[in-house]
């Protein structure tokens, strides 16, 4: 179990899970319960945080790289530095790297495709070193590609710190050691353009779907990278635009003057591509060899290609030749000749090494007088004589001397106004206010200073900058008045801010179905990214129900229009022989008179065909007078089946238009009902209509004189 997860952080991060290792740290998800988002957590591996100058580089650089804001760039929210912990708090990135992306599409992209990545890097790039930030570590693993196509440049400033700590190539930098340039590879001094370099190289992989130079070890690479000249992006795939290569090789020019100056000149030349795919820039992939290379004067050591143990592409070097062996780069690779003649490289077999020139006096020339060397040399040591003097008598006994220190006080999370004028607290030193930048302290706070707390400074030295929060980055809410859900959803994902999903629905007598009735926090309120916005959703105007019209009895066109008129729908129109309603009017509707119905509910009615000739009854005998007595109230009973029907039902029993019995019944519990008939003697045999929740549902037979 990771010890970590579960773990509160500084009474704020709770640590959820973690989702990556690398050489350097772990990362892990994790929630701010004080804004109430997610976020990542990047903790420094506990050997590296042992190592105090390690971890105070890592905090200085951290904090640098926080005052970083580019939507290209993955922001750094909070770096936090324990007796115990060292950990940067970032952007909580849905997504996967670059290199992910260009292995599932197969290593190589769409120049279109890689186009746009590229455009973003080096946007990012740009943003960065204007404000004296190198990455020194631009390679596909430290790019994210999120869902909507976009880019973000991970760990600013990481590179810087872990690049202190080790001056050796080990195989941990076997990932890295491909994109380095060659500056970085000599330990030399590097600036921006060492990044371009690294893009480069990005650029070079997406296009082409394989890298410049490849090795067994981390050493062999990185000398690829200060000794050759890759194959050109087109010697690989003709389809390449030239203009793409042309912007490739230069970014991954040897000699870094001959590479583009600034991000901003490269992106320049990659919109000008963008723009016009055709068109020809006034430098060509063959100028950017390195000076040292095109010196005439220069020996060389050229390759050649053996077909075995190096990649196509690599040249190889001096250790591949016999001793004692060398070669003039004008003799034998003149210029018209170009730097691409593979075949002739190939074809080269030494034939010099170890030979003396036949006629010495015309390859040497003869030995002149002596005596003007001697004179320069007293010359050199005099001035030398004098310079030692000059140091010794000025510059040397006031560096010798002790000089006087004051330590630098600690104002970080101090308020500015309130110490600006503390003597006390400052001593000699006075305060001098520097940028006020977004931070999650609060305004006014001091959460930078130059020199850093504690530092022991000159006597000279009496001021401090500090740099000032302007409280934590927000976001202005957007109005959502008159948007729909899909529209409203987007613009708050593309400000930061996370729409709640599903939202609320409710119905609205004047907003349109789909579009917003009402959202939280309201329009203006400044939030911090990540945060939550609940919509309600319009869903149109409620049907409100009204009483079924009662339609039986009437004529069918009548029945017709009032259906019409209610906004109701007209079903399935049965005719059926009925003995107590007359031809051509409604024996039954479904659904039943006064049922709560809404507008378009569909009606069904049964109309009348008359009376069944078939199943009319016999006409009664005549009747004695002398046997007729009064009639007497008589109840019969009958058995309705309810086989079809769910639920309660209503029964009607009508004789002679005339309802004589009714009941309901449960039929999920019963599969028929007795309903009571009412009638008197002497009615004889009667014909009766039943009819199930208003629908007639066939007839029966009573004799109420039995």
């Amino acid at each position: 179990m990771d010890p970590y997860i579960g773990k509160l952080l500084d009474n704020r991060y709770e640590i959820l899970e973690l989702v990556g290792t690398g050489g350097m740290a772990k990362v892990y998800k994790a929630r701010c319960h004080r804004l109430n988002r997610l976020v990542a957590i990047k903790i420094l591996r506990e050997d590296l945080s042992q190592d105090a100058e390690f971890r105070r580089r890592f905090h200085d650089e951290s904090q640098a790289v926080a005052m970083l804001s580019h939507p290209n760039i993955v922001a750094v929210y909070d770096v936090s530095r324990s007796s115990e912990l060292e950990y940067i708090v970032m952007e909580l990135i849905d997504g996967i790297t670059l290199k992910q992306y260009m292995q599932k599409k197969g290593n190589k992209l769409n120049w279109r495709e890689a186009l746009h990545f590229i455009t973003q890097i080096t946007k990012a790039l740009g943003h960065a070193h204007s404000r004296g930030i190198i990455h020194r570590d631009i390679k596909p693993h430290n790019v994210m590609v999120l869902r909507d196509g976009s880019v973000k440049v991970a760990d600013f400033g990481i590179a810087r710190v872990a690049s202190g700590g080790h001056s050796t190539l080990t195989q941990e930098a076997l990932g890295s050691v491909h994109y380095i340039s060659p500056e970085q590879a000599r330990g030399s001094h590097i600036d921006a353009r060492s990044d371009l370099y690294s893009a480069g190289v990005v650029l070079y992989e997406m296009i082409t779907g394989r890298l410049p130079f490849e090795g067994d070890t981390p050493v062999s690479v990185a000398i690829q990278h200060i000794n050759s000249i890759p194959l050109s992006p087109r010697e690989l795939d003709p389809s390449i635009p030239e203009a793409l290569e042309a912007i490739t090789m230069k970014a991954m020019a040897p000699n870094p003057d001959n590479r583009y100056l600034s991000a901003d000149e490269m992106l320049a030349d990659l919109e000008e591509f963008r723009k016009n795919p055709n068109i020809n820039f006034d430098f060509s992939p063959s100028e950017f060899a390195s000076e040292e290379e095109l010196d005439d004067d220069r020996t060389q050591i050229r390759p050649v290609h053996t077909g075995g143990g190096h990649a196509s592409g690599e040249r190889r070097y001096a250790d591949d030749y016999p001793q004692g062996y060398s070669r003039s780069y004008e003799e034998d690779y003149p210029p018209s000749r170009g730097r691409r003649s593979r075949q002739e490289e190939d074809d080269y077999v030494p034939q010099r090494r170890g030979r003396r020139y036949e006629d010495e006096e015309d390859d040497y020339p003869r030995r002149g007088p002596v005596w003007p060397i001697v004179l320069a040399a007293v010359a050199v040591l005099l001035f030398v004589g004098l310079v030692v003097y000059f140091l010794v008598q000025t510059i040397f006994p006031s560096l010798f001397s002790p000089s006087k220190t004051y330590p630098v006080p600690d104002l970080i999370g101090e308020v500015y106004e309130d110490v600006k004028d503390n003597t006390d607290l400052l001593g000699r030193f006075t305060l001098v206010e520097g940028e006020t930048v977004a931070d999650e302290a609060e305004p006014g706070t001091i959460i930078d200073q130059d020199p850093k707390p504690d530092e022991d400074v000159l006597e000279s030295v009496t001021e401090i900058k500090v740099t000032i929060s302007g409280g934590p980055t927000v976001i202005p809410m957007p109005n959502l008045d008159g948007k729909d859900y899909s529209t409203a959803s987007r613009e708050l994902r593309e400000l930061g801010l996370k729409p709640v999903a599903p939202p609320e629905y409710k119905y609205d007598e004047n907003i349109k179905e789909g579009y917003i009735i009402s959202y939280t926090p309201q329009k203006g309120v400044e939030l911090p990214p990540g945060t939550e916005v609940q919509m309600v959703v319009s869903k149109g105007p409620e049907e409100k129900p009204f009483p079924m019209p009662d339609l039986v009895g009437k004529d069918q066109s009548m029945a017709t229009s009032i259906i019409t008129t209610s906004n109701l729908t007209l079903g399935q129109v049965r005719p059926e022989f009925d003995d107590t309603v007359e031809e051509g009017k409604v024996v039954s509707q479904y659904p039943l008179k006064d049922t709560p119905v809404t507008e378009g509910t569909t009606v069904n009615l049964v109309v009348s065909k008359g009376p069944d000739p078939a199943t009319l009854p016999p006409d009664p005998p005549p009747v004695d007078p002398g046997t007729v007595t009064d009639p007497t109230p008589v109840t019969k009973y009958i058995n309705v089946k309810l086989d079809g029907y769910e639920g309660t039902v209503m029964v009607r029993v009508l004789m002679d238009s005339v309802e004589v019995g009714s009941g309901s019944a449960d039929a999920s519990m019963d599969a028929s009902v007795d309903i009571a008939v009412h009638g008197t003697t002497g009615m004889g045999v009667k014909e009766l209509a039943i009819y199930i929740n208003g629908v007639a549902s066939g007839t029966d037979r009573v004799n109420f004189d039995e």
